[in-house]
């Protein structure tokens, strides 16, 4: 006879003792910027995996890196500050 268990840690896995904590999510909030500023920039290459790439194609993607090391240098930047303590003299 087989028996029917289930997988405690399936089933436990998302239990409310398991959620982001305050500063997880702050630090999410943080990041968004590089976040949505990747996924233009993978929209935009995804548009040109099947065909090639126009002008219009090519500005756009162009636009799409500038924007995403824009956001990864202002996470950087912001990132760099809040742990000098005291400020750059």
């Amino acid at each position: 006879m087989d028996h029917i268990v289930t997988v405690q840690d399936a089933v436990t896995a998302f239990a409310d003792f398991m959620e982001p904590t305050d500063a997880e999510l702050d630090a999410i909030e943080q990041e968004m910027p590089v976040i949505l500023a990747d996924i233009e920039l993978l929209d935009a290459q995804i548009i040109t995996l099947d065909r090639i790439p126009t002008e219009l194609d090519n500005r756009r993607i162009c636009r799409a890196r500038l924007r995403a090391l824009t956001a990864r240098i202002a996470l950087a930047n912001r990132t760099a500050a809040a742990t000098v303590p005291g400020g750059a003299a």
